[in-house]
């Protein structure tokens, strides 16, 4: 009787645990201060549950998402063919790709640089090292100052995919661990040029980038709707199967109109 009482005991003990066991969510670094606010928010209408987000980059939350560590993976990338194949190699199941927000990736300069627009070839030519020099692209004899992220962020490979076309990038590009950090560097530095989502885009200039129709487009709500802006992506959540439980519930709050208004409020585009 005693050990029952005692096995009854901790089994009270252990409900509220469980009861109270978070959602986690870990990844891109362009989507965590709305997935710090999509939590917040979740978590003041429902008192109670708990999500807890951290950053890294898309490429730690999709490694966390594979080792078993997060129930959910922020990315501003897809994922891609291997890292699917490990899912399905550990779990017997493909990951669920769920398109939560839009964004378009902007181009920072310093607020001083007189360059209102570039096109992806003169992009390209910047960040791989053919042009070191504003006056090349219609600028100041001034040299430029390269900023980049780190190649575990999703931004760092959506970039080398669109805009390097695969190319690798100057020896010459200072990788920075956030999108923070990059915007803070170019602020500072007069030849600096930098590229993140654009909700960061404060205290420097965002400068349009020439479409596919020839004309320049900034990264605005319309511009990235229709496709106009050639930076634009989706932003994604991954989870190890078909959401359910309590991380559904914390998806289904994200896409719902709440939740995609609090989408416009940080700065990004919703997905529906």
């Amino acid at each position: 009787m005693k050990r029952m009482l005692l096995a009854l005991a901790a089994l009270a003990a252990a409900v509220p645990a469980l009861a109270s066991a978070a959602v986690t969510v870990k990844g891109s670094d362009t989507m965590v201060i709305l997935a710090q606010r999509w939590a917040e928010d979740y978590m003041n209408k429902n008192p109670g549950k708990k999500v807890q987000v951290t950053g890294g980059g898309s490429g730690t939350g999709i490694a966390a998402l594979i080792n078993g560590t997060t129930d959910i993976a922020n990315a501003s990338r897809s994922m891609k063919s291997d890292e699917k194949g490990k899912v399905r190699e550990r779990y017997s199941v493909l990951p669920t790709e769920i398109p939560v927000a839009q964004d378009g990736v902007a181009l920072y300069v310093n607020e001083s640089n007189p360059v209102s627009q570039l096109t992806i070839d003169q992009l390209h030519q910047i960040y791989v090292g053919d042009v070191t020099n504003w006056k090349q692209v219609g600028g100041p004899d001034q040299r430029i100052v390269l900023y980049s992220r780190e190649n575990s962020s999703g931004t760092y490979v959506f970039f080398k995919e669109h805009v390097l076309k695969g190319d690798d990038y100057a020896p010459a590009a200072q990788t920075l661990p956030g999108t923070a950090a990059v915007v803070n560097a170019v602020a500072k530095e007069k030849g600096g040029i930098g590229y993140g989502g654009a909700a960061y885009a404060k205290g420097v200039k965002e400068v349009k980038v020439v479409g596919a129709d020839g004309q320049a487009y900034a990264p605005s709500a319309e511009n990235v709707k229709s496709g106009k802006y050639p930076l634009a992506r989706p932003l994604f959540m991954y989870t190890r199967a078909k959401p359910a439980g309590e991380v559904k519930a914390f998806i289904d709050y994200c896409l719902s109109p709440e939740g995609q208004q609090l989408v416009t409020k940080v700065g990004y585009f919703p997905i529906k």
